[in-house]
């Protein structure tokens, strides 16, 4: 670890990271985006993820997500639990694209999960929500028959208003902005950015270079290495 790079996590108050894919490859969850990934193989993949395709042929929606989102064996790993440790001491806030409840089972406080979570399940019909077992067992809410679905964002919904504006806050108000395990190119969420405290550093831990619009220090490494040897 670089000095000057452990000194600046080791001075700052507030720490926002900005997190996606990467961060849970090495948990065994696949980038969706790779050149092997889902998006990638499967070119109609962001239509049956889209509510288009959940209200057209919710049986169909149904098994695509059961079959390519969920991962029970995945279990954190060292960057999911570093960061949640740092929001443990209340020094940053996470804010993922991820949906795989895995900053969750890390014990992670300050938490956005800018595009919703898998194991956050609820009836269409009644709002209730349900445990995660249940969906995996049937589309259908045993109470009252009301399709179940997953709390995420899907293609042609907007992003949680509440999401977005405490995500805004969190920018506003951090000294050290750390992106980690994601390119940075898919929007709204890469606009983020952009309502950062323009006093913050910038920060990137990422397998690929990036290209960003601010002054920002490029740590080009596995990010698993990274917070291995990363103080907290």
């Amino acid at each position: 670890m670089d000095a000057q790079i452990q000194q600046m996590f080791d001075d700052a108050k507030r720490i926002v990271f900005l997190t996606g894919a990467g961060v849970s490859t090495a948990s065994g969850i696949p980038d969706f985006r790779s050149a092997n990934g889902l998006y990638t193989q499967d070119k109609n993949a962001e239509y049956y993820l889209s509510h288009r395709y959940f209200s057209s042929d919710p049986e169909g929606f149904y098994e695509f997500c059961k079959k390519n989102l969920y991962f029970p064996d995945a279990k954190p790993n060292v960057i999911h639990q570093k960061q949640a440790a740092l929001t443990n001491q209340d020094r940053a806030t996470v804010i993922t694209q991820n949906i795989d409840n895995l900053y969750e089972e890390a014990g992670a406080t300050h938490l956005i999960d800018f595009h919703g979570n898998l194991y956050h399940v609820y009836c269409e019909q009644c709002g209730e929500t349900v445990p995660v077992a249940d969906y995996l067992k049937s589309r259908l809410h045993e109470k009252d028959g009301g399709p179940l679905r997953p709390d995420i964002v899907l293609y042609d919904e907007g992003i949680k208003q509440d999401d977005i504006m405490n995500s805004v806050r969190a920018l506003q108000a951090a000294d050290l902005v750390v992106i980690v395990g994601t390119s940075m190119k898919v929007y709204p969420f890469a606009g983020l950015l952009e309502y950062r405290n323009r006093d913050a550093q910038v920060l990137a831990i990422n397998q690929q270079e990036l290209q960003l619009s601010c002054d920002f220090t490029m740590v080009q490494t596995d990010a698993t290495k990274f917070f291995d040897e990363l103080r907290v």
